[in-house]
This record gives structure tokens, sequence and C-alpha cells, in this order.
């Protein structure tokens, strides 16, 4: 792909982190032309990490400080179709928006265990969030299915809210997102607490508002709460002829064509292990910045070079951690003794390349990521 035309207006589609950080990056680039922005949701931008935290544990804030960029903000439309010829987006409120350039910062949506019309919960959103904090002050019995990061964090929520909790996990809580070593420590910490793990596949759920799982045998709850992942908001790109089979692959510069970026959790990005989504935080901020500086500078525009960062706070626990997880084998401790307490562990991946755990360790992230770069 080559320099392009500087663009005279730019079409940001998605209001999140991505969305929002890549019009920071536009106007911190230069760009002073006509710059909107289109969100699904009716609310400002918000953090999305706080919702499983702070927001849904005691009320914390999730908000986010007013944007600086000066965009022309849209709330409440969600784009339908992009017709790349002609530059232009549809929104489902029957209007177009066209443009010179554009960033596709969409997002995803909760993945659902029964369906979108279910008796399940899901939390992707605040509206998500509060519903949930309300029904756990209830304090039901809950069944969280899905133990990765985000149910874990909803069962302790559950926990701390006073309900007997049960955590329905096709394997060891976190296995794949964090290595053998910390899954244990987490999970002999949600255990101490009174969690309830039930290793098994969940087929769905049944009319009695029970979770079936695949051995045929159910566990009944009051409240059912799914977190199997997520689903890239990007069927509105169908016909767009965007998509490579099915995903929104970008460039090392997060380009899918000149005058087209994306980033966030809809775009699949290079990495070390191929091209797949990050769906972090912090790595849609970073792809947002690069993405911004491509759609105005071309192949000059510096490529993307992730630091992955990540962060938890669940059964009394808060790990950071920098660097590619999951963290393989077992780890060298720079401080502490036990993953089960505070400290900092590294890990060296095979190639050189390194990760670096703080365990309710007041540790500043840089330097964390100095003892990531400083592996092997």
């Amino acid at each position: 792909m080559k320099l392009i035309e500087v663009p005279e207006r730019i079409l940001v589609i998605g209001n999140g982190i991505a969305g929002q950080t890549a019009c920071d990056g536009l106007r911190a680039a230069g760009f002073d032309g006509d710059l909107t922005i289109v969100g699904a949701e009716p609310r400002a931008a918000y953090s999305r990490p706080a919702l499983s935290k702070a927001l849904l544990v005691d009320g914390g804030s999730h908000e986010l400080a007013p944007p600086t960029h000066e965009a022309t903000e849209v709330r409440g439309v969600a784009a339908v179709e992009l017709d790349v010829e002609s530059r232009r987006v549809r929104l489902d409120d029957g209007s177009d928006l066209t443009y010179d350039g554009l960033v596709i910062a969409t997002g995803s949506r909760a993945r659902r265990l029964g369906g979108d019309h279910s008796v399940e919960l899901s939390l992707r959103t605040v509206d998500d969030a509060l519903i949930l904090r309300e029904r756990l002050a209830a304090r039901p019995t809950v069944v969280v299915v899905g133990a990765g990061p985000l149910g874990m964090e909803i069962a302790s929520a559950a926990l701390s809210a006073g309900c007997r909790a049960t955590l329905v996990a096709d394997g060891p809580p976190m296995l794949s997102h964090l290595g053998h070593c910390l899954s244990d420590a987490f999970t002999a910490a949600a255990v101490a607490r009174g969690l309830t793990v039930v290793l098994g596949s969940a087929a769905g759920i049944d009319d009695a508002h029970g979770v079936v799982l695949r051995d045929g045998s159910r566990i009944d709850a009051d409240l059912i709460v799914s977190a199997i992942g997520d689903i890239p908001d990007t069927e509105w790109l169908a016909t767009s002829g965007l998509l490579t089979g099915g995903r929104l692959e970008v460039d090392s510069r997060g380009r899918v064509r000149p005058d087209i970026v994306a980033a966030g959790d809809a775009a699949a990005v290079p990495t070390p292990t191929g091209i797949r989504r990050i769906p972090l935080w912090s790595s849609a901020i970073e792809q947002a910045k690069v993405a911004a500086n491509a759609l105005l500078a071309g192949d000059d525009a510096p490529e993307l070079d992730l630091e992955p960062y990540f962060w938890t706070e669940q059964f009394g626990l808060n790990l950071k951690a920098t660097g590619h997880l999951p963290a393989a084998g077992e780890p060298e401790f720079l401080l502490g003794d036990s993953p089960h307490g505070p400290s900092v562990m590294r890990w060296t991946h095979v190639g050189g390349d390194g990760v670096a755990v703080a365990v309710n360790h007041r540790i500043p992230i840089p330097k964390l990521r100095r003892m990531a770069a400083a592996a092997g």
C-alpha cells in the first residue's frame, strides 16, 4: 500500500476505546478536517474493563475523561452496510455518511450460550453490568458458564455479594490465558473463597432454568451468567469485499486498504503466532494509534509493535502481566516465592521474549515491562 492523499473527511465507526483513541491520534497527527464518530450505544464512551471489576463489585467509576478531539458524535445508531466504491456507510436509521478515510472500530459483542432470547445474562455493556449488579444484590444462587478472566471476575463478584456460586469450566480456569502456574494459583484462591468449580462443557440452557452439560447432567440456579467469549461486530461488512474468510484482517499498520483502517476487537492483526484478534483494552489502544497514523501517512507510518498488557482482579488477587501470554512452565521469582501471595515472576519464551507478572504487588507497569524485556 502506498501513501494516500490526506483525507478531508474521516469517519470512525465505533465509539469505544479504539474509536476514541483513533480520533485522538488523528488530531495529534495534525488532521484538522471533518471528523465524525458513530456509536451503536447511546452512551458516551466508557471503560469496559471496569464493568466486571469496580462497577460490578462496589459501584466504582467506569467513566472516561471527556474527549478533546472535537469530533462530531453520532450515538445510538449502528452501521449496517459499507460501499467501498462510493465511500458510503449506511446506518440503521436509514441515513448515509460519506468519507475520504474510514476507521472501523465496531468492537465485538458477547457470545451467548442459549442464543439472543435466552434467560441468561452476559456482561458487555454498562447496562449489562447494572442489571447484573442489581440481581446479585438479591443473593441468588449463581452459575457462571465460562472460566476465562471475565467469567472468573463475575464469579468473584457473585461471592463478594454473598451469593452461592458455581463456575462451569471446560478446563482449568484461565489455563489458556495464563498458563498452568497462574491458573492453579487463581483456582486455589477461588475455591478457598467458596467457589464451586465444575469441569465440563455446557451444552445449553433448558426451560427449567438449568445449565445442561454435554454429559447429560444439569445445574440449577436462580441466575445464569455466560462468559463464553465474544463475536466481532463485522456482519455489516458482509457485502463490502473487505472480509477474508469471515475475518477483518489488517496489515502491520492497521490498513485494510489505503483509505480504510481497522482497530480493536473487530480487527485481526499480525502477531508472532499469525493473524488473530487480540481482544484486550491495551491492544485496542495501541492498534488505534497505529491505524490513525497509517490513514494519514500510509507507508511512512510506523508499524504495530504490541507490548501486550493484561490485568485482572478476583478472589483477593490482583494480577498485572506484560508480554505474550500464556506463560509456560515454572517462573523465575524476582520478588516473593509463591504466586499465591505478593510476588513478581518472569518467564522466558522460546526465542527469548519474556513475560513478567506481578501478583498483589504495587509495581509500575514500565518497570514490569523492563523485567519482561530482560528475560533470558
